[in-house]
C-alpha cells in the first residue's frame, strides 16, 4: 500500500481543508480508502480491548472519531463516484463496496462494543451529558440496535453476508445504470426527425462520436425534450429508449433489483420485522409502512381524478390538432403543453431567456438566501475543482464571519450519473471545528461555446431546491458530526429543500433574478402571471407519477422472506394495478423499476415516499410565512435557529412542532396543487 504523498491522507491547507484536486489523482483513492478502513479497525479494537470501565469520552467519543481520516477520503470519493466517474473509480468502487460493509458490520455487530455503550444507555441520567451528548449516546444505543447488536452470533454472522451481498449488489447496480443511461442515448440522422426543436438545441446535440443528433437519457421516465419533438414517432422512440434502457437491454437491471429485494426482505426478518419497510423506517416521521399508505390513500383519489380530467383534455387538444390516435406517455408532454399555452398562453420558449443560469444562481437562488439569512457571496476561482464546469462560491455570516465553500456543477455529461443532489466534502463539526464545504450537482443541458445556459423553470426550481439542501448543511451547528445538518431521517432531509422553491416565484426574488439574458430587462409582469397561473396546471400527471414510484418503492420494500419474485415487469404490473395506480395508462411512474436509482442504488429504499411526506411539511411552512409577513431576516432567522441549524439533535416532530406552533397540515399543500 503506497500512502506516501497520498494528498488523501493528510490535512488539505487549503481554506475550510476543501480538496485539492490539483494534487489528486485517481490512483490515490484505492490506497487512502484501505488506510482509512484500517485505521477504523484499529480504533474500534482499542475501545473494545480497553479495560477501563466505559466512559462517553473513551467509547462514544472515541466511536465518534473513530473514521475520521475513512470520513475524509470518502467524502471526496463519493463526490467524484457520482459526479464525474471514470473506470478507475468505479473498479475502486466495486472493490469497496464490501469492505465498506465489512466495516460496518464491524461496528455494529461487535458485541464487546455494543455492550460498553449499553451500559452507558443504561446510565444515561447520572452521566450529566450535555443534550447534544444525550442525543448522540442515545443514537448511537438506537443504531446498534436496529444494525442488529442483539441477534445470536450466527444470525450475525448471517447478516453480515447479506449485507456484503447488498453493498456489491447496489454497487453494480447502480454502475450498469450509468452504462444503460449512456447506452440508451439516442441518435437520430434526419433533421426532420428533429422537428420541433430550436437551432441551438440541435447545435447542442451534435453527435460528437458520429453523425446526427445524439439525445441523451435523463434519469426520469419522461425526457424534457418530449415536450418539443412534433413527430410521433421520433417521441415514441425517444420514450421507449428511457422506458426500456434497463430492460431486455445489455444493462438489463431485473436481476440485480429482484435479489437486492429479496436478501432486504430477508435482512427485515432476520432483524425482526414482517419486511424490509417495517426495519428501514424505524427512525422516521413516519415510523412505519401503514402511516406512509395512509399518506398515499389520501391523495391518490384527488390526484387520479385531476389526472384522468387532464388526460381528455390533452385527447381533445390532439383531435383539435388533427391527430387521430389515443394518448400515450410519449404524447404526454408535447400536447400538455399546448393545453397549458391554450389555457394559460404560456410557452417554455417565452420564460428561458430570462432563466440564465448563472443569473438565476447569484441574483435568485443566493439573493433569496441574503434577504431570509443575511448571508452574502464572493465567486472563488482560486479553489481547483474536479472538473472545468464547476463554479465554486464562498458564503459569509451577516456580519462577515465566514460560513463555508459552496461548489456547483450544473451541467450533464457522461460521467455523471442522472438526477440532481447535494453532499459534503467537509463536515461541519465543533469536534474537528470544521466550517462546510458543499457542493450541488445537477443535470441541465450543457449550451455550445458561446451560447448561453437558459433554464426552464422546473430546472430553476431544481437549483433553488438542492440550494436548500446546502441552506440546511451550511447552517449545522453540532458539536457533533455524525449529528450535524443534513444527518436527519429521510422524510425530514427533504423540508428544507423542497420549502426553499417557494422563493423562485416570490416577487421580490424573482425580479431581482429573472432578467432577460440579451437585454437585462425584468421579466415582464404578463408572464408572471402566466407562470402563477399555471402553476396547478399538470398537478394530477404530476402527483400521480410521484405516488406511483412511491408506491412501487414500497411495493418493492414490503414483500415477505419467503416471496419469490419471478418477473420484476410483472412484480412492477401488479404492484400499480392493486394500489390503483394504473387506471391512467398514459401516466407512467416517475421512474421505473428497473432505473429507480433512488431506491435500488441509494439511500431511499422504503424512503421515497419522502418527497411527498416534506411537501406536506414545505407548503405548511410556507403557509405559516405567509400569515407571519413572508419573506424577511426575522422568519429567516427563526426557521433558521429553530430547524436549519438544529441537525438532528432533537425528536424532528417535536423541531417542527416548535417551530410551526403545531402538527403539520395537508390541506396546504392539496390547495398548491390545485386539487382542493
Amino acid at each position: 500500500m503506497n500512502i506516501t504523498n497520498n494528498p488523501l491522507l493528510v490535512e488539505s491547507t487549503l481554506p475550510y481543508g476543501a480538496p485539492d484536486f490539483s494534487k489528486i489523482d485517481n490512483s490515490h483513492f484505492r490506497d487512502a480508502l484501505l488506510k482509512g478502513i484500517t485505521q477504523q479497525h484499529t480504533a474500534i479494537e482499542e475501545i473494545v480491548n480497553s479495560t477501563d470501565t466505559a466512559t462517553f469520552e473513551n467509547t462514544i467519543l472515541a466511536l465518534e472519531k473513530s473514521g475520521m481520516v475513512l470520513d475524509r477520503v470518502r467524502n471526496v470519493f463519493s463526490a467524484l463516484t457520482g459526479a464525474h466517474t471514470n473506470d478507475t473509480l468505479q473498479a475502486v468502487q466495486e472493490e469497496m463496496a464490501p469492505k465498506f460493509s465489512e466495516l460496518n458490520d464491524a461496528i455494529y455487530l461487535n458485541d464487546k462494543l455494543f455492550q460498553r455503550v449499553k451500559s452507558l444507555h443504561s446510565a444515561k441520567e447520572s452521566l450529566e451529558l450535555d443534550a447534544e451528548s444525550q442525543k448522540l449516546l442515545e443514537d448511537y444505543f438506537e443504531d446498534f440496535e436496529i444494525a442488529g447488536a442483539n441477534l445470536s452470533p450466527e444470525d450475525k454472522e448471517t447478516l453480515k453476508s447479506y449485507n456484503s451481498r447488498l453493498a456489491t449488489l447496489v454497487n453494480s447496480f447502480n454502475k450498469t445504470l450509468l452504462e444503460a443511461n449512456n447506452a440508451g442515448a439516442v441518435v437520430f440522422t434526419e433533421k426532420s426527425d428533429l422537428a420541433g426543436l430550436s437551432e441551438a438545441e440541435l447545435k447542442s446535440l451534435e453527435n460528437k462520436d458520429g453523425e446526427g443528433w445524439k439525445v441523451p437519457l435523463q434519469n426520469t421516465t419522461q425526457q424534457p425534450l418530449l415536450q418539443s419533438l412534433k413527430k410521433r414517432e421520433t417521441r415514441e422512440k425517444l420514450f421507449q429508449a428511457a422506458w426500456l434502457r434497463a430492460d431486455g437491454t445489455p444493462q438489463d437491471t431485473k436481476t440485480l433489483i429482484t435479489e437486492i429485494a429479496e436478501l432486504r426482505a430477508k435482512k427485515g426478518a432476520l432483524l425482526g420485522f414482517g419486511n424490509y419497510a417495517e426495519w428501514s423506517l424505524q427512525n422516521t416521521m413516519a415510523k412505519v409502512p401503514e402511516n406512509v399508505n395512509k399518506m398515499f390513500a389520501g391523495l391518490l383519489p384527488a390526484a387520479t381524478a385531476k389526472a384522468k380530467q387532464e388526460a381528455e383534455e390533452i385527447q381533445l387538444m390532439i383531435e383539435k390538432k388533427g391527430g387521430d390516435f389515443i394518448l400515450s406517455p410519449w404524447d404526454w408532454n408535447l400536447y400538455a403543453d399546448m393545453v397549458r399555452m391554450e389555457k394559460y398562453d404560456l410557452d417554455e420558449n417565452q420564460i428561458k431567456p430570462y432563466f440564465k443560469l448563472k443569473t438565476v444562481l447569484e441574483k435568485g437562488v443566493f439573493y433569496a438566501a441574503e434577504k431570509l439569512y443575511g448571508i452574502t457571496f464572493n465567486v472563488r476561482t482560486n479553489i481547483p475543482t474536479y472538473h472545468e464546469d464547476v463554479l465554486v462560491y464562498e458564503l459569509f455570516e451577516e456580519n462577515g464571519d465566514p460560513l463555508g465553500l459552496f461548489y456547483g456543477d450544473f451541467f450533464s455529461r457522461p460521467s455523471k450519473r442522472g438526477g440532481a443532489w447535494m453532499g459534503n466534502f467537509v463536515d461541519q463539526s465543533k469536534l474537528y471545528n470544521k466550517k462546510p464545504v458543499i457542493y450541488n450537482v445537477c443535470n441541465y443541458p450543457k449550451p455550445v461555446a458561446g451560447e448561453p445556459a437558459l433554464l426552464t423553470y422546473d430546472e430553476v426550481e431544481t437549483m433553488f431546491h438542492e440550494f436548500g439542501h446546502a441552506l440546511h448543511g451550511f447552517f449545522a451547528d453540532q458539536q457533533y458530526p455524525s449529528l450535524s445538518g443534513t444527518s436527519v431521517a429521510r422524510d425530514f432531509v427533504e423540508f428544507p429543500s423542497q420549502f426553499n422553491e417557494n422563493w423562485a416565484l416570490y416577487p421580490e426574488i424573482l425580479k431581482n433574478y429573472a432578467l432577460h439574458y440579451q437585454t437585462g430587462e425584468q421579466i415582464p409582469q404578463m408572464l408572471i402571471d402566466k407562470i402563477k397561473k399555471s402553476g396547478t396546471f399538470n398537478q394530477g400527471y404530476s402527483l400521480t407519477e410521484n405516488l406511483a414510484a412511491s408506491n412501487l418503492d414500497m411495493q418493492w420494500h414490503t414483500i415477505g422472506s419467503d416471496f419469490k419474485i419471478e418477473d420484476a415487469n410483472a412484480f412492477e404490473k401488479e404492484a400499480l394495478r392493486k394500489t390503483g395506480l394504473d387506471v391512467v395508462p398514459a401516466v407512467p411512474p416517475r421512474y421505473r423499476s428497473t432505473y429507480f436509482a433512488h431506491i435500488f442504488g441509494s439511500g431511499y429504499a422504503a424512503g421515497y415516499y419522502s418527497y411527498l411526506w416534506t411537501e406536506m411539511l414545505h407548503h405548511d411552512a410556507y403557509n405559516w410565512f405567509e400569515a407571519h409577513g413572508g419573506l424577511t431576516r426575522e422568519n429567516g432567522q427563526r426557521l433558521r435557529d429553530m430547524i436549519l441549524s438544529r441537525g438532528n439533535t432533537l425528536p424532528l416532530e417535536k423541531m417542527y412542532k416548535d417551530w410551526r406552533g403545531s402538527d403539520a397540515q395537508i390541506e396546504p399543500m392539496l390547495k398548491a396543487r390545485g386539487l382542493q
